[in-house]
């Protein structure tokens, strides 16, 4: 017997569903978002929520689940952040225009109306206010490659030309949360694919002409092939995940990737930046410094730090702002209480232009902008600003008639839900009001009513109440029906419930007439006034960007300034040669986490220079070798963000690309050991590393035998101090490699100091002059909690260690005397010594085939070793 064919309603989910692809299907059903078939038993699973059955397909039970409609974004929130990508099929047409258009038994017309991912959302509920949410794309043409990014949450829209291999690390500066790219890129860390037409860059610079309604591209800059390509692709992502509605976007600002200093994703996990190992803000250096009081201007702090400055210029206007804030308490205070009382206007234009904005969002642009004026107004009146401050003030002001519009539009705190009205203030649309004064009146007389029919009936408890099935209607309860069921009663029987009957009445059939008309005229005028009041929004939306952007640089600037007065932080002196000079340097995240539990950090000095560019740090584990690499790193980092710094005085040439090779785990997804991936990423270092750099290493070697170690480390330490000559900070247990200071003329030697005394080890986290006289190893390992009996025996073997290094002269023996990149052409030289040994000893003469067979694998095996 063949399959019976799905019914109507089945018929147009399956539709959908293919429509919908590799997204889970939100099917509007009523009051209910429904799931059917594997989609149902994936969200039933995340969720956690039940899991049922309705009618049969294919002679199966259909697996279903629901959501209700109005807790829909916690459910989406859910979903999301498990990885999934929602279509959601909303109702296009009510029940009754189904009914005229195709009869009692139409079907309900529904479409899907959005796409939801991950770097597509909008809505207040399902984003972190303080971090800007990236949906990027990459463009690849003619060789070259260009990242777009847009966060459609504010409009904000970067293209960013990079090579090939910075990919990643531009990835790793967006922290995105969607990346896609055309069907067949090779490229990394890619959440999903478009067909490859929609990367084709003439099409890219057509949307772009299309979006911004202009003749040419020449007004936001020049677009490469690449560029093109990848705007192209994100503007059609954002088209097909919208339907068609695309959501606010700015000009595209074109940014090369030298504008900022290179950070790659290993040194950006390293340092934590702007989120810590465990993938969360707490414990990240971001977390440690922030101090601004608005989203946006988390938002733009957490920018600042993921991609410190190369502009001089550019830094120390921002640095002149921080100053200025920092200098005058009295300007911080007013400045920071005026903003932490602003509504998040980037966001709220971006939900209005997405089409999912309330009027509570219009009531947020009224205060914001009334603010930003008020704000502006106050600091156009301060002497002598900033040039930045001075180039913000225009920003602040000038939305004067838009204000006026929506104070006298919009009643004093407007609600998210429009569908019930009330936003509109009164006084505002003569006609609204009397179609209110109409409803009140008709309400007015149905109280009225209910106190007539209480005296008529003398039942005390009757009710006149109001639901979306009846409308209005007299409620008693069931012993007292009787009485209004009679004929001569002028009561209509409508309902019978437990407990409780249900009448109708001329007179209030009347009066609820013109209430309810008035009540849906009523709502249909404010509907308009809503509609005209976002377009009217709208069309200064590129204006209330630059102004939430403007807010957003002055909260960075205040708290910045409040973070260095709280933490005596100071201004870094910058300069154009590469040096690197710091006194009482400290590192945020760690003195803040000492200062919780009444500790004090040890602050220390670094100073580098063109003839002291490689430090060489030695001493106990624990001992602070690893953070004072580490904050010296951060220093560099916050100095070109515009940030004071965490020391009593720096003086520092900016750094053009900064490394951190400090701890590794395994890559256990990729295939690579800890070793494995701490040679990678040493490699890109000697490969990519320039004089103007900044390097930071720790314990390169130490995952391999002594031997191999030492000898790597010691060539590491080489290629930098000749080849890259860069700032470098390289802290070993290898204590063979301070004899490299005798040969190499810019590398010195310090060490983090320590004690023993009375058998414990005292740390003292102080970095002084000159190598370690030991590493301490067995008072930490005791200090770990090792048994005494282990300790014991690793003393006793410690002692026959020393004392045969004593007679050979210990691993390094000979390497006094040997000359810098030897290494290659001795092994050569090896090679080839041993292959002439091996063939002169062989006689040829009396070797068989078999024999010759393998002489000839011996040979071929000296070659390859």
């Amino acid at each position: 017997m063949a399959d019976a064919a799905p019914t109507p309603m089945m018929a147009q989910y399956l539709a959908l569903k293919a429509e919908a692809a590799d997204c889970m299907l939100f099917y509007r059903m009523g009051d209910f978002y429904e799931l059917f078939f594997d989609d149902a038993k994936l969200a039933s699973g995340i969720l956690d929520i039940a899991l049922t059955a309705r009618g049969e397909h294919g002679g199966e039970k259909i697996p279903m689940c629901g959501v209700p409609a109005h807790a829909m974004d916690g459910y989406l929130a859910r979903l999301i952040k498990a990885g999934q990508r929602v279509a959601i099929a909303d109702q296009i047409e009510t029940p009754e225009e189904a009914k005229k258009r195709g009869g009692s038994k139409a079907l309900v017309a529904r479409a899907i109306i959005r796409v939801v991912t991950a770097g597509t959302l909008t809505e207040e509920s399902l984003l972190d206010s303080r971090s800007a949410n990236w949906c990027a794309a990459i463009g690849e043409a003619g060789g070259e490659t260009a990242i777009a990014a847009a966060d459609i949450s504010t409009g904000r829209f970067e293209i960013l030309e990079c090579a090939p291999e910075a990919v990643g690390a531009a990835l790793a500066r967006l922290s995105a949360a969607e990346v896609i790219a055309a069907d067949g890129s090779e490229a990394l860390d890619v959440t999903g694919y478009r067909p490859r037409g929609e990367f084709d860059s003439s099409g890219g610079e057509t949307r772009l002409k299309r979006l911004f309604d202009v003749a040419t591209l020449d007004g936001f800059g020049q677009f490469g092939r690449a560029a093109l390509s990848a705007a192209g692709g994100l503007v059609a992502y954002l088209e097909h995940t919208a339907k068609g509605a695309l959501p606010f976007l700015r000009p595209p600002r074109i940014t090369r990737s030298d504008a900022s200093m290179a950070i790659d994703a290993a040194t950006r996990e390293s340092l934590e930046l702007t989120q810590s190992q465990a993938g969360t803000r707490k414990g990240s250096l971001l977390d440690a410094v922030d101090r601004t009081v608005t989203g946006a201007g988390a938002r733009l702090l957490g920018a600042d730090i993921a991609a410190p400055l190369m502009d001089r210029n550019a830094i120390e206007a921002r640095l002149d702002l921080v100053q200025r804030c920092h200098d005058e308490p009295g300007l911080r205070e007013d400045l920071r209480a005026s903003l932490r009382a602003l509504p998040d206007i980037g966001r709220a234009i971006g939900r209005l232009a997405a089409g999912r904005g309330s009027p509570r969002d219009l009531g947020q642009l009224r205060d914001g902008l009334d603010g930003a004026w008020r704000l502006g107004e106050t600091l156009g009146k301060l002497p002598e600003p900033p040039a930045l401050l001075a180039s913000l003030a225009p920003d602040l002001r000038g939305h004067g008639a838009l204000i006026d519009l929506l104070q006298r539009a919009l009643v004093p705190a407007p609600p998210i839900d429009a569908s019930n009205g009330g936003y509109i203030a009164e006084g505002y649309d003569a006609a609204l009001d009397d179609l209110r004064d109409a409803g009140a009146g008709g309400r007015r007389a149905i109280a009225a009513l209910e106190a007539d029919y209480k005296q008529r009936t003398g039942i005390a408890a009757l009710k006149i109440k109001h639901n979306g099935v009846l409308g209005y209607h007299i409620e008693v309860a069931a012993k007292h029906a009787d009485d209004l069921m009679r004929p001569d009663s002028g009561f209509t029987h409508r309902q019978t419930l437990a407990g409780v009957v249900r009448f109708n009445a001329p007179e209030l059939h009347e009066i609820a007439i013109k209430v309810t008309q008035a009540g849906a005229h009523a709502l249909a005028a404010e509907a308009a006034h809503l509609e005209d009041l976002t377009a009217a929004a709208l069309a200064r939306s590129e204006a209330i960007a630059a102004t939430a952007d403007a807010l957003a640089r002055l909260d960075v600037a205040s708290g910045l300034a409040e973070r260095a007065a709280e933490g005596g932080w100071t201004r870094p002196a910058l300069v154009d040669h590469a040096c690197f000079e710091v006194e009482g340097g400290r590192h945020p995240v760690v003195e803040a986490a000492l200062a919780r539990g009444g500790e004090r950090f040890v602050a220390n000095d670094c100073v580098l220079s063109e003839t002291d560019r490689l430090w060489l740090v030695t001493g106990p584990n624990m001992g602070g070798k690893s953070t004072f690499l580490r904050q010296n790193a951060l220093i560099a980092v916050l100095a070109q963000a515009g940030a004071y710094v965490p020391a009593t005085r720096a003086k520092l040439g900016l750094v053009d690309r900064l490394f951190s090779r400090v701890g590794a785990s395994d890559n256990l997804a990729r295939g690579r050991s800890t070793f494995m991936v701490e040679m990678v990423e040493t490699a890109a270092i000697l490969a990519q590393a320039t004089p103007r750099s900044f390097v930071i290493l720790d314990e390169v070697g130490r995952g391999t035998s002594t031997y191999d170690g030492l000898a790597i480390a010691w060539a590491v330490v080489e290629a930098i101090h000749e080849d890259n000559r860069c700032r470098c900070l390289f802290a070993t247990h290898y204590h063979e490699l301070t004899r490299l200071a005798e040969r190499c003329d810019a590398l010195s030697l310090h060490n983090v100091r320590a004690r023993e005394w009375k058998g414990d080890l005292i740390l003292l986290h102080e970095v002084a002059e000159g190598p370690a006289d030991r590493s301490y190893g067995l008072a930490v390992a005791r200090l770990a909690g090792l048994p005494p009996v282990t300790i014991a025996r690793a003393k006793a073997v410690l002692a026959k260690l020393e004392a045969g290094r004593e007679k050979t002269g210990g691993i390094a023996a000979g390497l006094d005397d040997l000359p810098l990149f030897a290494a290659a052409a001795e092994h050569e030289e090896e090679a080839v010594d041993a292959l002439r040994t091996e063939l002169s000893s062989l006689d040829i003469d009396s070797l068989s085939p078999r024999d010759a067979l393998d002489a000839l694998y011996r040979l071929k095996g000296l070659i390859e070793a």
